[in-house]
């Protein structure tokens, strides 16, 4: 849902009759957001896209379900002390985090996915932590490594192809409302706006090559929180072309044009991505505050709307003590937050810093899995009186 392309082989009007060199009718697949009246994309497939039959295809993640709340309390988790089983992306995913807009986890894939996946729910965004690989799709390839955002629009065919022997860790937002890029980066024709925090030269987008034979029949489709399994006849990957504003894009975090005032900024001005109930902003190496008299750490706040998480990448987080890489912060609506002892002082004349985060404030409360609950930081609430 970005911009309009067009690619390979399509009718001169849609709606209307393509034919290979043999005369053979192509199949117009008809890709469309909110029924048919938001964003859509038309493909053109060498054979009928329709006709799955059911298999037993065994794949997947397990799935987070509604449970009891527990005590309201700023919380930590670490994520790099989950087990790393591996396996394909399809199966590998470790929800932490939920509501109905939004799932937040983890992943650490070892081997390129055996089968090709449709996430009926949701449109994917990964974060990657660590590793690099290829994103295949009917719409073609596109390379992802460190530190991009990888986004796969909900219903697309695809699979993960892993860089050899790199090591893999992956941050994964389920957004089950949809997501796109925040309306007030955009302008009444839906391009990206000149003040916008990133250009449209940004994203990469896939590279088109035509029909896929690799001999995979298999397909999975996630929808209602469960897992089908359907086999095809023909390659899954057979679009001769397509035409539309609907497909998998990659984008680098480190590409994200930080914003610094006379004093703080609020997060809204990082916000990078809008989904159903949930803002996902970016937090880059930038200078900071330039008043002679501003405190560049982030003031305490009530967050009475809205609950926040923050997945640290790397650098200084001169808020925080006791988080790093891979930690997971969780700070819920109701109780006020802010830094730790001493960091708010210490930040007077700094005039920038390093640090690199993933946040995502949501309105709906969040709930914590078996799987997060495991690596709770059982100390980080007290860790913040003095």
């Amino acid at each position: 849902m970005f911009e309009r392309r067009v690619h390979g082989e399509v009718p001169k009007k849609h709606h209307t009759t393509l034919r290979d060199a043999e005369g053979r009718l192509r199949w117009e697949e008809c890709i469309t957001r909110d029924g048919f009246d938001g964003p859509y994309t038309i493909a053109y497939h060498a054979h009928r896209p329709h006709q799955a039959a059911r298999s037993d295809a065994q794949h997947g993640w397990r799935v987070p379900v509604p449970g009891a709340p527990p005590p309201i309390a700023k919380r930590h988790y670490k994520s790099f002390e989950l087990p790393r089983p591996g396996g394909p992306a399809i199966d590998a995913r470790v929800p932490l985090l939920f509501n109905r807009d939004v799932v937040c986890g983890v992943l650490h894939p070892s081997v390129d996915d055996p089968v090709y996946f449709s996430n009926g729910d949701a449109d994917d965004l990964f974060y990657v932590f660590e590793g690099g690989g290829t994103l295949r799709s009917a719409f073609g390839d596109v390379r992802f490594e460190r530190d991009d955002y990888v986004y796969v629009p909900r219903g697309t065919l695809h699979r993960f192809l892993l860089d050899p022997g790199a090591s893999q860790y992956w941050l994964s937002l389920e957004c089950l409302g949809g997501m796109g890029l925040p309306k007030q980066w955009r302008n009444d024709v839906g391009q990206l706006r000149m003040d916008a925090p990133y250009c449209h030269r940004d994203f990469r987008t896939p590279l088109f090559e035509g029909p896929r034979e690799e001999g995979i029949r298999d397909v999975v489709v996630k929808k209602n929180g469960t897992f089908h399994g359907f086999r095809y006849d023909t390659p899954p990957l057979d679009l001769v072309g397509w035409d539309g504003t609907v497909y998998p894009w990659v984008f680098p975090i480190l590409a994200f044009q930080p914003r610094a005032g006379l004093v703080h900024l609020p997060p809204t001005w990082h916000g990078t991505f809008a989904a159903r109930g949930a803002l996902i902003c970016s937090f880059v190496p930038r200078v900071v505050d330039f008043h002679p008299d501003a405190i560049p750490c982030p003031y305490p706040h009530s967050s009475v709307d809205v609950d926040e998480i923050l997945f640290y990448c790397r650098g200084n987080f001169t808020s925080r003590k006791g988080v790093g890489p891979g930690s997971v912060s969780f700070h819920p609506a109701g109780i006020p937050h802010g830094p730790h002892p001493g960091a708010y002082e210490a930040s007077v004349g700094a005039t920038r810093t390093d640090e690199l985060a993933v946040m995502l404030d949501c309105y709906e409360p969040l709930e914590v899995t078996p799987a997060a609950a495991s690596v709770e930081d059982l100390g980080y609430h007290d860790s913040f009186v003095a």
